[in-house]
């Protein structure tokens, strides 16, 4: 299951080896000052948009890649039906990150911590 990880001002989406090999992609390292919300979410299927390319997608069990839409891009790390978290940013190649994680509220606030620490800004973010 990928991870958020902050140090040093920054902000990675740590990819395990098989979701690299799901979304076509690495990890995903954006500075903490880009980061202009980070929410919890229960169904974090309904948070998916736009059009899968590339990535691996299978409705409701995986969905390991970069969305495209009119908004721009978004990268999901997504499995099966659990709890997860929306981190979303301004001015980075994807304008939110969406994964599946086992304790939403500790990423949240580890997230939350580092970009207020940063100077940047942190809530909900739009809906």
């Amino acid at each position: 299951m990928a991870r958020v990880v902050t140090s040093d001002g920054s902000v990675t989406l740590a990819l395990t080896r098989v979701e690299r090999l799901e979304g076509f992609h690495g990890d995903i390292v954006a500075p903490a000052t880009s980061v202009t919300g980070v929410r919890a979410c229960d169904d974090v299927w309904a948070e998916l948009r736009g059009m899968r390319a590339p990535g691996t997608g299978i409705p409701k069990v995986v969905a390991v890649c970069t969305l495209r839409g009119p908004f721009g891009k978004d990268f999901a790390a997504v499995h099966g039906r659990g709890p997860g978290v929306v981190v979303e940013f301004e001015g980075q190649e994807f304008q939110r990150w969406v994964l599946t994680v086992d304790d939403p509220a500790a990423v949240v606030a580890e997230v939350s911590s580092v970009v207020d620490t940063a100077g940047g800004a942190t809530g909900p973010g739009p809906a």
